[in-house]
């Protein structure tokens, strides 16, 4: 279960600076926040720490992702038909 503290701190590093990034970022916790689910969530938390251009490129297709954040792009790219 995450606690409200590790929430708080995953949606302070969705704040990337872009618009786009934020929200697609932010979405993705907002819909999975309440699953508490401790292993996505660190696996999103080490996401966040990816530089937001390989971010972008995973997000819009323009490469692959890594495979252990495979099923994180995957879904945000399905949550906004991206």
């Amino acid at each position: 279960m995450a606690t409200d503290a590790m929430l708080n701190r995953l949606r302070w590093r969705c704040r990337r600076g872009t618009r786009e990034l934020d929200q697609l970022l932010g979405g993705w916790l907002d819909a999975h926040a309440a699953s508490g689910d401790a292993e996505l969530l660190g696996t999103f938390d080490a996401m966040l720490d990816v530089p937001d251009p390989d971010l972008w490129d995973w997000l819009v297709a323009r490469r692959p992702p890594e495979p252990r954040f495979a099923a994180i792009v995957d879904a945000i790219r399905t949550r906004h038909r991206i």
